[in-house]
């Protein structure tokens, strides 16, 4: 479950906060990239079977030396093998896309004094687990945490990043992460945003 900077309501009872997840620029670019793609090496198998060049040069390019004027991939195995992975893209952009069109993973984080509940609201695909829901009561939430670990960059550049993720403690559920390291979020914007939550719900902010 994570927390989001966006903030939805804030009042002295209520604080909602929207969980974006798949409707982001990034997802829209790859599932876009991979059906082009994958048309693309569909496109290259059909002209493979039906006997098709699939390149043609232009004739001062084809002048040179070992430059043919055009290039043909036999059916088999080439061309079967474009069908095969334009087959497997097309997959892969169908469902980059349906999880696009549904928002999966997005939903909401409400605190609500009034009932005394801390709801987390997901939305998955649907059927009978279109919502996903994790209530906790209030009085079971024993801090808010600001933990920091250590990433190792590559071996080449054997770099080291701190990345901080704020938990909510709990007494049944443990600890519930409510950033996430995909958010971004820079150190003071993580600090904010745990300082507000614990505030709220009136219960200490621990490193």
């Amino acid at each position: 479950m994570g927390v989001s900077i966006f903030v939805i309501v804030r009042s002295p009872d209520l604080q909602v906060y929207y969980v974006p997840e798949t409707r982001k620029r990034s997802n829209f670019f790859w599932a876009f990239i991979i059906l082009l793609g994958s048309l693309g090496l569909l496109l290259l198998a059909i002209f493979s079977y039906i006997g098709m060049d699939l390149f043609f040069f232009y004739k001062e390019i084809s002048d040179f030396p070992f430059i043919p004027d055009s290039i043909y991939f036999p059916f088999i195995p080439q061309g079967i093998t474009l069908f095969f992975y334009g087959i497997a893209g097309l997959l892969i952009s169908l469902y980059l896309w349906v999880i696009v069109i549904w928002d999966v993973g997005s939903g909401y984080d409400r605190f609500d004094k009034k009932n005394k509940k801390v709801l987390f609201l997901r939305w998955g695909f649907p059927g009978k687990n279109r919502r996903i829901i994790l209530e906790v009561p209030m009085e079971e939430v024993q801090s808010i945490r600001i933990i920091t670990g250590v990433i190792e960059g590559s071996i080449f550049t054997r770099t080291l990043t701190y990345e901080s993720i704020i938990y909510m403690e709990t007494i049944e559920q443990g600890f519930i992460p409510l950033t996430r390291i995909e958010d971004n979020l820079i150190p003071q914007q993580i600090a904010d945003k745990a300082a507000e939550i614990a505030r709220f719900l009136g219960v200490p902010l621990l490193y």
